[in-house]
This record gives C-alpha cells, sequence and structure tokens, in this order.
C-alpha cells in the first residue's frame, strides 16, 4: 500500500515552513510540493490539491476558501490552518483536547479548521470550565495575551529580523477596536453566551504565546474557588500528551511567565493562581503559537487523519 500523499498549499509562509519541517523526514507519508515557478499557478495548485489524500492549506483567508472551492476529488481531506472556517458548522474543530470525542471526530472528519493560536489557549483555559458549570455562560469574560511577531507572519518576521530591525517596535498593543477575528471563534468554541473583551499584543521576541483571563469569584456560584477551577482542569487534561495543568504548589512558587517556555513544542502548559484574600484567580496558558498553535496542531491532527 502506498504511502498517503499530503500536499502543503502555502509552504513558503511561516506556519506553511513549520509544517514541511516537521514532514520532511516522515517515511509514513510522501509530501507533494511544488516547484517555485509553479506555486502561484492556479491551475498547476488545483491539480495538486485534487492529487493528494490530505491537504494543508497555509494561506489568507480568501485564498484558502478559493483552494477549497477547487477541489474535485471527493477523496480529497483538507486540514485548513487559516481562520477560514473556524466558526462553519461543516467544518470538524481541529483542537483534539477540547472535548471528549473530540480527537475522534477530528480522525474521522474530510474537512479540519486549525484553531487559532490565541483560541486555544483560550479555549482550553474556559471551555471545561463552563461544560463543568463552574463558569457560567453569561460571565463578562476578559482575555489578554502576548505573542511572538511571527504572530504576524512575513511582515512581522521582516520588521523584526530585516534591515530596519533596530526601528522594531518592542512591544505593541493591538485590536484596540475590540474586533479581533479570532473572537467569534473563541466565543463559540468556548461556549460563552456573550461576546468576550480579546485584547492582543506582540512583543519583541520570534515566537511563544502568554495568554491570561482573570476571574472574579463573587461572579462564580457559592463555594466555587481556584481549587475548584484547578482540579476541573487537571481533571479534563489527566491523559491529554500535549495540555498539562501545573499543579497549584508549582504555580504558587512561580513570579513570571515566560511566554517562550514552550517553543519548539506542541504542548501547552495551563496555570490557576489563586488569591483568595481578594476574591480573584488569574488562569494562564503558555505555548508556542507557531507550535501548538499552528504547525504542532495541524501536524497533530494530521497524525489523527492518518490513523
Amino acid at each position: 500500500m502506498s504511502a498517503p500523499i499530503v500536499f502543503i498549499d502555502g509552504d513558503q509562509g511561516t506556519t506553511g515552513l513549520q509544517i514541511h519541517e516537521r514532514l520532511r523526514n516522515r517515511t509514513d507519508l510522501s509530501l507533494l510540493t511544488l516547484a517555485d515557478a509553479e506555486r502561484k499557478d492556479p491551475l498547476r495548485r488545483a491539480e495538486a490539491i485534487n492529487a493528494c489524500d490530505i491537504a494543508i492549506l497555509c494561506l489568507p483567508d480568501a485564498a484558502a476558501r478559493d483552494a477549497v472551492g477547487s477541489i474535485e476529488n471527493p477523496a480529497v481531506r483538507v486540514i485548513d490552518a487559516s481562520s477560514a472556517h473556524r466558526t462553519h458548522p461543516d467544518w470538524t474543530y481541529g483542537f483534539p483536547e477540547m472535548s471528549a470525542g473530540q480527537a475522534e471526530r477530528i480522525a474521522d472528519a474530510r474537512r479540519v479548521t486549525n484553531p487559532g493560536c490565541y483560541p486555544t489557549g483560550a479555549i482550553g483555559l474556559l471551555r471545561p470550565l463552563l461544560q463543568a458549570g463552574l463558569i457560567p455562560g453569561d460571565y463578562p469574560v476578559s482575555i489578554h495575551a502576548v505573542s511572538g511577531y511571527s504572530g504576524r507572519g512575513r511582515a512581522g518576521v521582516e520588521e523584526h529580523e530585516g534591515q530596519g530591525a533596530a526601528n522594531a517596535p518592542l512591544f505593541q498593543v493591538y485590536g484596540l477596536e475590540l474586533a479581533h477575528k479570532h473572537t467569534p471563534e473563541i466565543q463559540q468554541h468556548a461556549g460563552l453566551g456573550q461576546r468576550p473583551i480579546f485584547v492582543p499584543a506582540y512583543g519583541a521576541f520570534r515566537q511563544g504565546i502568554v495568554l491570561t483571563v482573570p476571574i472574579e469569584l463573587r461572579l462564580l456560584a457559592p463555594g466555587v474557588d481556584g481549587a475548584a477551577l484547578h482540579t476541573c482542569l487537571a481533571k479534563h487534561y489527566a491523559d491529554a500528551a500535549h495540555v498539562q495543568v501545573l499543579p497549584l504548589h508549582e504555580s504558587s512558587a512561580l513570579k513570571q511567565l515566560d511566554p517562550q517556555a514552550l517553543n519548539g513544542t506542541n504542548d501547552m502548559r495551563l496555570s490557576v493562581f489563586p488569591n483568595m484574600e481578594h476574591g480573584q484567580v488569574l488562569l494562564s496558558a503558555v505555548f508556542d503559537n507557531l507550535g501548538k498553535g499552528a504547525s504542532g496542531a495541524a501536524v497533530q491532527n494530521l497524525n489523527l487523519m492518518l490513523r
């Protein structure tokens, strides 16, 4: 039996390059690549996507939709790393640890949409707590996150590593209009009853994310405290290979969070920081925006679909 053919459409971008690097030495699959002169040829790309078993789309949203529209071969399966289909009801959300049975749904799916980098952390923290009823669906959620500049794609890398790198900003908060495209994705897949406030930022480091969600215990049911939130998360991810919940005694010893701590991995580390004196809890997620937040997640989903 021949090895499955995997075509990465857009393998010269930040996500596509890392996916290619993770797959290039695999012997259980065959990578289909296009020559430089063919990458922007729509006919050649259409031929390639219809000749593969699984296509991984690392494209802008409009181009991803066009690529899916060019598929005529019903046997072709797709992993879309863009945000084009993340809230589409016909696409399976590619976050295997999100809920029971999600990994199996991904394994059987024809169309899988990779989660966004920020939503991976936000949903990873919030969904188990909402499903358990510890956080109500109408809770006024605020999410703050800082990503490495590679989250901007080539533009961010060029700004910080190109000729004008000396003038690159050290830190910049953006999304000030509170209309970031990841917000509907977070709301839908976390199970929130109302739109969260999401404030993202870029730092002067290449990759990695720290995402935090502050919680006011007075807005939760009586008896719900930091320990209860931690127990819920720890139970949900007890068997997860790529999501770890830091024990409370270890998080209590931390003085800061390093967004680069898990770079180069497909892992995500969740932590709970209770302040019982003031009735407040900080939830945090640390992971690689190009790993669990992009290319690592795509390869994880690919492995599920190939099994």
